[in-house]
């Protein structure tokens, strides 16, 4: 563990614009050091009742409390060793930059792990066109691609065995690609987060936490701040349009697998059939949170966040923009020529999402839910370090 003396010197350097190069776990384990002596955000999120349990910080403790972060800024405006105080104190953004490592550092495969840092709105919406590019160039060499087909069913476009032999094997390999990496993550938590297994009671409260997005709420229930101080819901409502929309999406799909499957009902659907309902509901509340998350995102202060990850962060938002929108104008259009253009944009969108998604922001979700968990986990257990209660 570094000493209070060289902590000061760095953090000195740093405010007066000298070069010190600190590493981003460095970075937030001295600024933890110094969190931990003031202790004034206590009650703000989960990070700080989690860093009193610790007096060092390890490089699993400081993936652990980087993933509880969610970025709410309230930590950076509260605190008096902000810049351009010598300590350089900013916890949001250092965090966020070890959350970026965490994404690499537990990839499966690890050499897409640097996929992370390549993944932009550019490359997400190059890769929806390209394979849209390429459905569409297979339409083509089978006949009409401005063609209204009868009853509006692109399974005469694309047939229900092509696109399931297309899109499962792409998805399952998303699933196992995050999967393995957030055991690799929960096998490191699990020994400095008091090594206690999952109790009823704290798999409960996590899932609340998660579903609430409980600490978007700025520590006491007005929101984030803008860098003008002022408080906002508006980065939690669209989170929550998003995931709630996102949610409805899949739950269609889910649906109409079983209903093609167990009840021989193959789509296309229409109202007010409940696939159809879901998947309506679930592609407006996703338009409308990405449009949201995408304007937030730009104006945001760059002392809020890791600029580096920008790229990143809107290309997951404009590939979950990019198939909501193409999936409702499909809806709409289902009857028109377009039908074939607009179900290759759309396919080519789903499937550039589910193809990025163990490499790209999506991961967040994943990896701070188990953070969280293993939080409630950690808090039941008595203080490690007997400097009070949480």
């Amino acid at each position: 563990m570094r000493t209070l003396e060289a902590l000061t010197r760095d953090a000195r350097a740093l405010a007066e614009g000298e070069a010190v190069v600190i590493a981003d776990e460095a970075e937030v384990a001295r600024q933890m050091t110094i969190c931990n002596g003031c202790r004034y955000c206590e009650g703000f999120c989960a990070v700080f009742p989690a860093m009193t349990r610790r007096l060092t910080f390890g490089k699993a403790e400081l993936h652990y409390l980087a993933n509880l972060c969610h970025n709410c800024g309230a930590c950076l405006h509260a605190c008096q060793y902000a810049p351009p105080h010598e300590f350089a104190i900013n916890v949001p953004q250092a965090m966020a930059r070890v959350r970026g490592q965490t994404y690499g550092d537990y990839a499966w495969p690890p050499a897409l792990g640097a996929l992370y840092r390549r993944n932009g709105a550019t490359l997400a919406v190059a890769l929806t066109l390209a394979i849209a590019g390429f459905l569409a160039a297979a339409v083509a060499s089978n006949g009409p691609l401005w063609a209204a087909q009868p009853g509006g069913n692109f399974y005469a476009v694309f047939p229900h065995h092509l696109l399931v032999s297309l899109f499962a094997p792409v998805f399952l390999f998303a699933m196992l690609a995050l999967g393995l990496g957030v055991r690799r993550f929960w096998r490191d938590l699990l020994p400095v987060t008091s090594g206690q297994p999952t109790s009823a009671p704290a798999a409960a409260e996590a899932v609340h936490d998660v579903l609430r997005l409980k600490y978007l709420d700025g520590g006491h229930g007005q929101g984030c701040p803008n860098e003008d101080d002022a408080c906002t819901l508006a980065r939690r409502r669209c989170h929550h349009l998003t995931f709630y929309g996102f949610a409805a999406c899949l739950a269609a799909t889910a649906l109409g697998t079983l209903y093609h499957y167990a009840f021989d009902l193959p789509a296309p659907y229409d109202l007010p059939s409940l696939p159809k309902l879901l998947g309506a509901a679930g592609g407006l509340s996703l338009l409308v949170g990405t449009a949201g998350l995408w304007r937030l995102n730009l104006r945001r202060h760059p002392l809020h966040g890791d600029a580096a990850q920008k790229p990143m962060d809107l290309g997951f938002i404009a590939l979950l923009f990019l198939t909501s929108a193409s999936g409702l104008a499909l809806w709409l259009a289902r009857g028109t020529p377009a039908m074939a253009l607009l179900l290759c944009l759309h396919l080519g969108a789903v499937m550039a999402l589910f193809a990025t998604l163990p490499y790209g922001k999506f991961a967040h979700g994943v990896f701070r839910s188990a953070a969280l968990l293993r939080h409630a986990v950690e808090k039941r257990q008595p203080n490690p370090v007997g400097l009070g209660a949480d």
